[in-house]
């Protein structure tokens, strides 16, 4: 017999805007993130309508420690350099999975030829934190092509994406440092089916487009969040609508003291000084200016 998870509550994103090119909302209440650990963070912009610009807008040069930072692109394109020496491009159906650990400082920047044509602009960013004891190992960046991410075909209207984890005996290529699970689930048309997610794992559902029930209860539109229980294993999903897309968080909650400062996420408020002295002596590196 199914054991299926219960909706603790749902939460309604809050208008959002970082730096001069990213518009959207914020989805994970603040006073709240213990309850979607391990993750901090997401945040949805757009879809938005890029003007053409010579030069790309987006967030300059800013520090992280202490967390990783996930975009999934749904439109558009996007660029990003650090000062660990990564730099790529992500386009629609992309994912790029950068931990900061232990300290760098990047940009995030519309796409050079996509900021000169002009688009439309849609992505997800989440901040995942880091155990303790992985806080400070030295930076890592993974860019996933669309073309790397295995899909599952639930039914004819169905497909799941998973980028981390493991859902329907398919595993994600993300590497991970703490049990994580992301999937993106993309429906065409009114379907409903059944998803198995880990019990005991905090687990939330993103409605990114269109509009989708749990369990039969009431329909949420675009950019509502699902806070799932931990107990049970299955979900209903009804969807509706031309076209729905879901993004799946689940992860093994860190059962540790955060504090944090800004883009720093430590354990305690000593490591959190420390931090601030590191970046501003410059331990965490420097970007070079870019003549666009």
């Amino acid at each position: 017999m199914k054991s299926f998870k219960s909706i603790d509550y749902t939460w309604v994103g809050r208008p959002q805007q970082v730096g001069d090119g990213f518009v959207g909302q914020s989805m994970i209440p603040s006073q709240r993130f213990n309850d979607f650990s391990p993750f901090l963070m997401l945040d949805h912009h757009g879809p938005m309508q890029v003007k053409p610009s010579p030069v790309p807008k987006g967030v300059d040069e800013h520090p992280h420690r202490g967390i990783e930072t996930v975009t999934v692109v749904f439109d558009g394109a996007l660029q990003h350099r650090d000062s660990a020496g990564n730099k790529g491009v992500i386009f629609a159906g992309d994912v790029q999975w950068m931990s900061a650990a232990s300290g760098l400082v990047h940009e995030e920047k519309h796409e050079i030829n996509f900021s000169r044509q002009g688009g439309v602009l849609d992505f997800v960013q989440l901040w995942v934190n880091l155990p303790r004891a992985h806080k400070m190992e030295k930076p890592r960046y993974q860019e996933l092509t669309s073309a790397q991410i295995p899909t599952v075909q639930l039914n004819d209207q169905t497909q799941l994406r998973v980028i981390s984890g493991e859902i329907a005996g398919v595993k994600g290529p993300a590497l991970t440092y703490s049990p994580v699970l992301l999937v993106e689930v993309i429906v065409k048309g009114n379907t409903e089916f059944d998803l198995q997610l880990p019990e005991g794992f905090n687990v939330a559902v993103h409605v990114a487009r269109g509009s989708a029930s749990f369990n039969n209860e009431k329909q949420l539109p675009a950019k509502n969040i699902a806070k799932l229980s931990q107990k049970g294993e299955w979900v209903t999903v009804t969807a509706q609508g031309d076209e729905t897309r879901l993004l799946i968080l689940g992860g093994e909650p860190i059962n540790e003291p955060i504090v944090s400062y800004g883009p720093f996420v430590m354990n305690t408020q000593a490591e959190i000084m420390q931090t601030l002295q590191d970046y501003q002596s410059g331990k965490m590196g420097f970007l070079e200016p870019v003549d666009y």
